[in-house]
């Protein structure tokens, strides 16, 4: 039998309470979304000021970055920097960077993405909810 691990409610809360103060630092206007191993969500806040389609950004960055086990940002770069247009008809629908899998001892366990301001600063609020789950 298998051991896995996998994401407690603590550490959501330690990943969502970090990020969020990270974007609030920042005054940056964002949601961010926190699903497990499966792309299910756990965790999700849309701060002060963000646009409303930021929600479904970030829960769909965090899915594909879960179920793919892959920065999103890596879908951004194929799609747009490659040109494999192809990769607009997969069933993923969070293809722009802002996503990140979360890991542990090279398992993926779960998933954060940030959406509402530019994607290498989404891709800063999602690390630093990473950040906190690895200080802890």
């Amino acid at each position: 039998m298998k051991v896995r691990h996998c994401l407690t409610d603590k550490d959501v809360q330690s990943i969502a309470n970090a990020a969020r103060h990270f974007a609030q630092q920042h005054n940056w206007p964002v949601a961010i979304a926190i699903v497990d191993d499966g792309g299910h969500l756990l965790n999700l806040q849309r701060l002060e000021d963000a646009a409303p389609m930021t929600v479904e950004m970030a829960t769909a960055k965090a899915r594909t970055a879960a179920l793919t086990r892959r920065p999103t940002q890596f879908y951004e770069e194929l799609i747009l920097g490659q040109g494999r247009l192809s990769f607009l008809a997969t069933p993923m629908t969070g293809l722009l960077e802002g996503g990140l899998p979360i890991y542990v001892r090279d398992n993926v366990i779960g998933a954060i993405a940030v959406s509402g301001v530019s994607s290498a600063q989404d891709t800063q609020v999602a690390q630093s909810g990473i950040d906190a789950l690895e200080q802890a």
